[in-house]
């Protein structure tokens, strides 16, 4: 793991800014994040605490979270006790993924309490515990550990708080030189034996340590004492010139392609790096950077899971009905031949007998084929057969009629299905929910929530608005419930409205009257990039002004019809999408 007791030392020394610091605001976003808002010295700030299972991690953030409209029970606890509080201790558990911040506030009787909040970053273990500094015991954790899960420590409200297992290794900053060299003499390989000897040291660190060193074995057969003495010596210094800047709280935070091409960060200089490296003013900074939306998109994927199963099943079922039904038609098309064959019959009632199989007639419908073989059933009368024809014939021309219809309906779901798809392959995590909700109004899943949720008049989407290069607004709607809100309520008669031409994508609106190309351009590129499309090149995109977009009565969310356009031609580019401005409103 990239995080380690080395980085959560550089994270602790940055934080020890916010000492005095006041908890404004507590949110949790999600099962395993926390949001401070905090009043510091220097300004408003926010602390991310994430105790996600495959990215933990403590630091500042500029990110922008969705929250929940109801705060979860942990929130709630955790808003009661230290919300409004003083951070008055932040320390590390000698060089161990462990912090403790120590907060300090008045309670409803306006006494003085003091809580501590402890955060383990210890992958698949890693857990944000509230306890009473007081008596020792837990007051909540956002994951519990049951007896069931762990006998050897219980995270549960009210049982005595105890530390993880210890791993009885050295502290790297008080190495001594002797003892160092000693305990390495006995080792074979130096990666794994400093990984073990010493705590807080990833291997990651053993690599560059060893990499300054030159080092890649430590016992050899053929050295003698003294020989092995210098070799282990020449590691010593390569310790120590990691080691003193972390002890000096020296730090230089770095992110690179590792020989493997692998992409890591750490709070020293990483000499071994070979790729993409890049240096930052500090720790949060630079893991901001390295974990990006990593941990938002692995969390999106678990959730749009279920969904994804869900839409594939869907749109297989429509497509295999569209393929039933362009048989049903081929055949349906075949119904004036039973409507002649019946007409044919009744001319020649006198010339056929019952128990024939077969009349051969002549056709005065088709001057090329003179004669036509007709089957007959011996069982029914010649006038029966007859009525027989011309009864299939009107099952299938009013068939025909259904067919159609069934046709138009199955292409409309496959088409909304595919709309669907494409939107989840960029959704956000407050996107996926209103997916869902739109999916459970269209009676396509059931409401399992227990709750009954009463909609709030002024309650909307969340819609993505980006700043063009000219200063305009761009409105971009995700999923179709932010589309049919954007397209058909917010926007205004003369904005103009963007959409990909005959291809699943978002509704792009530029909420302004006067705007140059550039702008136009722009939104283009928006439309293109949030669309089906978003890994082609030449995309044909379709503007128009609001006025000339209009939805049919009953048409599926999202789907629009519109006129008077004009089209561009656009290829998704990233890097223009990244330099646009985003915020969400």
């Amino acid at each position: 793991m990239a995080l380690d007791g080395i980085v959560t030392k550089a994270i602790v020394h940055e934080l020890e800014a916010c000492r005095g610091a006041r908890i404004s605001k507590i949110y949790q976003p999600n099962d395993h994040d926390i949001l401070f808002h905090l009043r510091t010295r220097e300004g408003n700030r926010k602390l991310l605490l994430s105790v996600n299972p495959t990215y933990p991690r403590v630091h500042y953030t500029e990110r922008s979270f969705i929250n929940p409209q109801e705060a979860p029970m942990f929130c709630m606890l955790m808003r009661k006790h230290c919300e409004g509080g003083i951070i008055e201790e932040i320390s590390q558990v000698g060089m161990e993924r462990i912090i403790h911040l120590t907060v300090r506030q008045r309670d409803e009787l306006g006494d003085v309490s003091t809580k501590k909040i402890i955060i383990e970053l210890m992958g698949r273990h890693s857990n944000i515990i509230l306890t009473d500094p007081s008596s020792g015991n837990i007051l909540d954790g956002i994951h519990h550990v049951t007896p069931s899960i762990s006998s050897y420590r219980i995270v549960m409200p009210g049982f005595a708080y105890t530390e993880p297992p210890q791993q009885h290794k050295l502290n790297p900053l008080m190495a001594d030189r002797k003892e160092f060299i000693v305990k390495c003499s006995g080792a074979q390989e130096p990666i794994p034996w400093i990984v073990d000897t010493f705590s807080g040291v990833s291997p990651l660190i053993a690599q560059e340590i060893v990499h300054r060193s030159g080092t890649q074995t430590i016992y050899d057969p053929q050295l003698n004492e003294d020989e092995l003495y210098e070799r282990c010596g020449v590691l010593w210094d390569a310790f120590i010139s990691v080691m003193e800047p972390v002890r000096n709280n020296e730090y230089m935070p770095v992110t690179g392609a590792n020989a493997k091409g692998k992409m890591v960060f750490s709070a020293v200089n990483l000499t071994l790096l070979q790729n993409d490296i890049k240096h930052y003013d500090s720790m949060s900074a630079c893991m901001e950077d390295y974990y990006g939306e990593k941990a938002e998109r692995d969390t999106v994927k678990q959730k749009v899971s279920d969904l994804l199963r869900f839409l594939q099943n869907e749109r297989s079922k429509n497509i295999k009905k569209l393929d039933h039904l362009h048989e049903d038609l081929a055949e349906a098309d075949d119904a004036d031949q039973y409507r002649i064959y019946g007409e044919l019959l009744f001319a020649s009632l006198h010339t056929i007998q019952k128990g024939d199989k077969t009349a051969v007639l002549v056709n005065f419908y088709d001057e090329d084929q003179r004669e036509v073989t007709i089957p007959l059933d011996p069982l029914l009368t010649p006038s029966d057969n007859a009525q027989r024809y011309f009864k299939k014939y009107n099952k299938y021309k009013n068939s025909l009629v259904v067919i159609k219809e069934q046709l138009e309906k199955t292409q409309e779901e496959i088409r909304y299905m595919d709309e669907l798809l494409q939107q989840l392959s960029y959704a956000s995590m407050s996107d996926i929910d209103e997916i869902r909700e739109e999916l459970i109004q269209q009676g396509y899943l059931r409401d399992r929530s227990k709750k009954v949720k009463k909609k709030k008049k002024n309650d909307r989407p969340t819609l993505h608005v980006f700043t063009s290069s000219e200063g305009i607004e761009i409105y971009v709607g995700k999923n179709n419930l932010q589309n049919e809100y954007l397209t058909n309520r917010l926007s205004s008669s003369n904005d103009t409205w963007l959409h990909t031409k005959d291809i699943p994508g978002s509704h792009v609106v530029i909420r302004s009257t006067e705007f140059g190309d550039q702008t136009l351009e722009e939104a283009g590129l928006l439309a293109a990039y949030y669309s089906q499309a978003k890994e082609s090149s030449s995309v044909p995109v379709d503007y128009t002004l609001i006025r000339h977009v209009h939805k049919p009565n009953g048409s599926k969310p999202g789907f629009v019809i519109y006129d008077h356009q004009k089209t561009l031609v656009i290829t998704p580019d990233n890097e223009r999408i990244k330099g646009l401005a985003s915020t969400l409103k």
